[in-house]
């Protein structure tokens, strides 16, 4: 079951991104699916599947764009790992958490592709780039707290240590 949703998100994403996606856009906004859902995996999966989820997903981003080649599958990889750290230390991630989490990654990914791109860098380039930047990094984070409200229940581990304190993650 678990195969069969990745490979699902692997290979439907990134064209239900560029095709259906196009007419939801706010201005020059559009979410990055890919980058939610590397980090939604990684914080209810654990930082390896986030990793890798993140790495196949950039991968395939990558194969299909017209932009600096590896760039999305470095993004996408370190976005899923950090995710999955960050939610194994986390005691009990609520919505919030989410919020802010998948907002400092996002707004750090888009630097890091604003900062790549091929003109040259000034005081310029963050004011034509920044309002754009900032509007994907919370676009992205509301989507993400959402998704995790859904389905936060259902993929949780309830466990219990010896003590008798549950344990929430793996």
């Amino acid at each position: 079951m678990k195969a069969t949703l990745y490979l699902g998100l692997i290979l439907g994403l990134v064209p239900f991104q560029m095709t259906v996606l196009e007419l939801v856009r706010i201005g020059p906004v559009r979410p990055d699916l890919c980058l939610v859902a590397a980090v939604l995996v990684g914080v209810c999966a654990g930082e390896l599947e986030g990793l890798l989820m993140g790495l196949a997903l950039g991968f395939v981003q990558d194969l299909f764009s017209a932009g600096d080649a590896w760039v999305n599958l470095g993004l996408k990889g370190a976005a899923g790992m950090i995710a999955g750290l960050t939610g194994r230390h986390v005691a009990n991630a609520t919505p919030v958490t989410i919020l802010t989490l998948m907002g400092g990654l996002s707004a750090a990914s888009g630097l890091v592709v604003v900062l790549r791109g091929r003109e040259p860098l000034g005081v310029g380039a963050l004011t034509v780039y920044g309002p754009a930047w900032l509007g994907q990094a919370v676009w992205e984070a509301l989507i993400c707290a959402g998704l995790y409200w859904l389905i936060a229940g259902r993929v949780r581990l309830e466990r219990v240590t010896p003590e008798g304190w549950p344990v929430f993650w793996r």
